[in-house]
């Protein structure tokens, strides 16, 4: 199975990928959502992993020196993706990942794992990105912390929406810090793949679906 097909099916029987009335954390209303929160078994997460270290691999490569997960749905997801590039590819990188409030005991400081430095090349792994706004919050703070390069941005979904302009979102980040995104599949792959389609007995996405969805795209979608 090709890794879009994987990755919603694996989304679906999850709970992860549902539809009905929703609203994003930009504000918007919206009839699908994605919340790798709902991710609770070994066997879910391994595959996930894969996925991740899968697309990192294939469509981006291994130049770089760490991945970092944004607390708190990429920390997972970091970890995840870390131990499959090993397992799959023997590809040992370290991880990283911040707190939502900096530690002020002990050793102290605003993350956790691996301690970036100046030249490192970066790795954000993500769940989803809607308007870009969590992504520019974790280039803020790893800029914070030294002189770091963002490589790349992992994603499961592309949403394909605008962001700050008429530009997707994606094509925003990727104009504004320089970095390639790797989305596993797009929004546009969810309906093409789940249309009229059963999956555990059900159709999640049928004509009546189908249309409320191009009309969210058509109204907040990139041009």
């Amino acid at each position: 199975m090709d890794r879009k097909s994987e990755l919603i099916e694996l989304m679906v029987r999850a709970g992860v990928l549902t539809f009905g009335d929703f609203t994003t954390k930009s504000g918007r209303k919206t009839p699908y959502f994605v919340n790798t929160g709902n991710f609770k078994t070994g066997a879910q997460m391994a595959s996930l992993g894969d996925l991740y270290a899968r697309t990192i691999y294939e469509d981006f490569g291994t130049d770089f020196d760490a991945l970092y997960g944004p607390a708190y749905k990429g920390i997972p997801l970091a970890a995840a993706a870390a131990a499959s590039l090993y397992r799959l590819y023997g590809v040992d990188k370290p991880y990283f990942f911040n707190r939502k409030e900096a530690k002020d005991h002990g050793e102290g400081g605003s993350l956790i794992g691996y301690k970036p430095k100046d030249g490192d090349r970066i790795v954000i792994v993500e769940d989803v990105v809607t308007a870009g706004t969590a992504v520019r919050e974790s280039a803020e703070l790893l800029g914070s912390i030294a002189d770091l390069k963002l490589a790349a941005l992992i994603v499961s979904i592309d949403r394909r929406e605008r962001g700050q302009g008429s530009k997707a979102a994606l094509d925003e980040l990727e104009d504004e810090f320089g970095l390639k995104v790797c989305p596993i599949a797009t929004v546009y792959d969810v309906i093409d793949k789940l249309h009229g389609r059963e999956v555990d007995g059900r159709v999640l996405i049928d004509d009546t679906m189908k249309s409320k969805m191009e009309a969210y795209l058509a109204e907040y979608g990139a041009k």
